[in-house]
């Protein structure tokens, strides 16, 4: 059985998400150790702010317990979207998927995995703010002028709704072709998370700080992390995860059937 050595913690964190995965805490290679930072030997100054930082947000801190909480004591924020009952959600609203994205001009893979982020494919969803449905729209973005789309408490609408609207966010902000298409569809996934003025502010000091503007991964979620917080970077990471795992599900699925 494949086997792999981690720490506790993180063994506890994704043993409670993948039902494979099984942590054996009796067998340690080490106890006792520390998790520290590692730097070059002579940084006074970088080790000053280090010290500085880890003694305002260690565990027993008020931004260290938040985030631990966040993290690690409740993981919601990941959720294992290849297990057969979450699979059949998504089986079942497939052919919505594909019809609009279709239309629309994505991949249906990409489309289901941001509903699943924003709802995990659950239709009954309401947010604090209004939010509704498996692709928790807004009805006022629902009926503006430039998605138009009523009755999102419908199922199909509320796909159809939530599809061209991230088409709109796409096609306003981020029709570049020094973007490419997979970066087209990232920032406009940022941009339903935090809107799309929003990211766009992120893109432009993006540039000022040597980064790579059009381009989402390692470069605009740097600076949405350090203006906005984790939740944006999160969530995209999360929608792009999900979608690869669709991805080699579905793959292998149609290598199956063609080898019958």
């Amino acid at each position: 059985t494949p086997a792999v050595v981690v720490d506790s913690h993180k063994a506890e964190f994704w043993g409670d998400i993948f039902s494979k995965v099984t942590p054996h805490p009796g067998v340690s290679v080490n106890t006792g150790g520390e998790i520290a930072w590692a730097f070059r030997k002579d940084s006074p100054k970088l080790k000053t702010l280090v010290n500085e930082f880890v003694q305002g947000h260690k565990k027993g801190t008020l931004s260290g317990n938040m985030v631990l909480k966040r993290y690690l004591k409740n993981n919601k924020w990941a959720r294992n979207a290849t297990s057969s009952e979450e699979l059949k959600k998504f089986t079942q609203t497939l052919d919505i998927f594909k019809k609009y994205a279709d239309q629309y001009g994505f991949d249906y893979l990409m489309t289901g995995a941001l509903a699943y982020q924003e709802s995990a494919l659950d239709h009954s969803q309401r947010s604090k703010v209004g939010a509704v449905g498996i692709m928790q729209v807004l009805p006022t973005t629902a009926a503006d002028k430039n998605v138009g789309i009523p009755d999102v408490e419908n199922l199909e609408s509320n796909i159809h709704a939530g599809t061209k609207y991230l088409r709109f966010i796409r096609n306003r902000y981020f029709n570049d072709p020094a973007i490419n298409g997979l970066n087209q569809t990232l920032f406009a996934f940022a941009s339903y998370n935090a809107g799309p003025a929003k990211v766009d502010r992120l893109r432009k000091e993006a540039t000022e700080m040597g980064l790579n503007p059009n381009v989402w991964f390692n470069n605009v979620e740097v600076v949405a992390a350090k203006r906005i917080g984790r939740e944006t970077v999160q969530y995209v990471s999360n929608i792009y995860k999900y979608y690869i795992s669709y991805r080699l599900i579905f793959e292998r699925s149609k290598a199956k059937e063609k080898a019958k």
